[in-house]
């Protein structure tokens, strides 16, 4: 009782709870029944302590709107809206892979880390894993691994080794189990050349009388744009093939089918963004004047917002999309946010991707209040990439319930928003189109951004979620 219900009853208020359960899994010994009933008593003690104590401080709304935030009467679902939808798994982070300024610049993401499978999702049972800096699998049941996200037009760059008579691919516009490849996705053949479609095809579409130099290192350079499929394979042209009924958005999936196959350096850059600031004035924005925070165009290209609270909120509202923009603190640990899929007027009632660099103890994977990338509320950040008083990229990916962030090209967020269904996206999912705000935080904030960019993201056609 001491550990379910003395944690549901004094919530935030207990703060050395966590202390004291990481303590307890960190034994090598099963606890007994008893240890488990003097922790909860401990737990109650500790509580009792700090009753008095107000809990710890959280982003503040507008002034004019902070009543909004807070429900007029107990409603245990608006309290739970507070609070982290998810609670991920401690893992080992690594570090971020490098990308060069032009490349930062133009936009590239890693969908592979190179060390760990974050971002990555299999649909069937199969030896997926990483080593060496490669995913690789060699058996199971026949599926994909595919990424998390959906994506809608994009560059995208990867390696892949086969071995002799390896049968594989990689899946374009895929859901997560693809019943036809002339239908529901696109299918860049890895295979042998006595394959119906050998290496560099698109099963049931386009025939490319390639081959797979087996157990040798092969790149492939894809561009997907509009249903136009365009393929390099080792920097030769391979594939030209405009699909007449183009799907228009989907996951990326590797597949196994038949033999080992490896996969590394994959990256990926959305196209076909467009800019959200004109770089000269605030127009396609509202601005709440009333509010604390100033937005100005402080040198050309350059926005910047000082003091707050308050809010820049698009004209436009946007539903599934990617956004990328630069952005720079001029100052340590300010706090920012790019709110989403925003109820329009309201104060901020959207999803919102963090902006703050503050670390704990000098550890970047302890991120100080959600971290930069995180969705606050929801989801932390795995680790802080950006340094405050340094321009950095940041892009956020939202298709549906999944949400997706990078920051300098590395994903720090992977979150599905599984709370039922709701127009208040404070209390449940909300999916609908919103508009997107610029937040001022509070006294403190001083923050520029630049090349704000986004491009919608088509829905996907039936049965390919």
């Amino acid at each position: 009782w001491g550990y379910h219900s003395g944690w549901y009853h004094w919530g935030r208020s207990l703060g050395d709870y966590h202390r004291v359960k990481q303590i307890m899994k960190a034994t090598t010994r099963p606890l007994n029944s008893a240890l488990w009933l003097s922790a909860g008593a401990l737990c109650l003690v500790l509580a009792s302590c700090q009753a008095d104590s107000p809990p710890p401080a959280e982003d503040p709304p507008p002034a004019a709107q902070a009543e909004k935030e807070a429900p007029a009467r107990h409603d245990p679902a608006a309290t739970q809206s507070t609070e982290p939808a998810v609670k991920q798994p401690i893992v080992l982070v690594p570090e971020p892979l490098p990308l060069t300024s032009e490349e930062l610049a133009a936009g590239w993401l890693w969908l592979f880390d190179g060390s760990t499978l974050f971002g990555w999702q299999a649909a069937s049972q199969a030896n997926w894993h990483v080593e060496d800096g490669e995913i690789r699998v060699s058996e199971g049941e026949a599926g994909l691994l595919c990424s998390t996200a959906n994506f809608g037009d994009y560059e995208l760059l990867l390696e892949f080794k086969a071995a002799a008579g390896t049968n594989s691919g990689l899946f374009l516009q895929t859901p997560m189990v693809p019943s036809d490849p002339a239908a529901d996705c696109y299918e860049l053949n890895i295979a042998p050349s006595d394959n119906p479609f050998p290496t560099g095809s698109l099963v049931k579409r386009s025939k490319y009388d390639g081959t797979i130099v087996a157990d040798s290192w092969q790149q492939l350079h894809v561009t997907v744009r509009q249903g136009h499929i365009v393929v390099l394979l080792d920097g030769d042209k391979v594939m030209d093939y405009q699909d007449p009924a183009p799907l228009r958005s989907g996951r990326i999936g590797l597949q196994l089918n038949e033999g080992a196959v490896a996969f590394r350096n994959i990256r990926l850059r959305p196209l076909l963004l467009q800019s959200i600031f004109n770089g000269k004035d605030l127009s396609g924005w509202k601005t709440y004047p009333e509010l604390a925070s100033r937005f100005s165009v402080s040198e050309p290209g350059v926005l910047n917002v000082k003091d707050g609270p308050g809010q820049l909120e698009t004209e436009r509202s946007y539903g599934d999309f990617v956004l990328q923009l630069e952005c720079i603190t001029h100052a340590d640990s300010l706090n920012s946010g790019i709110f989403f899929r925003c109820i329009p007027g309201e104060a901020m009632n959207g999803y919102e991707c963090q902006i703050h660099n503050g670390i704990k103890q000098g550890d970047t994977t302890q991120p100080v209040d959600c971290g930069t990338g995180g969705i606050f509320r929801r989801t932390t950040a795995r680790r802080v990439v950006a340094q405050d008083q340094q321009w950095f990229q940041l892009t956020v990916l939202a298709h549906g319930p999944q949400i997706s962030t990078w920051v300098n090209g590395f994903q720090v967020s992977d979150w599905q928003d599984e709370r039922p269904a709701d127009p208040n996206p404070r209390s449940g999912l909300r999916v609908e189109a919103g508009t997107i705000m610029i937040q001022g935080h509070d006294p403190t904030t001083d923050i520029s951004f630049r090349n704000l960019r986004i491009a919608e993201i088509p829905t996907a056609a039936a049965g390919q979620e």
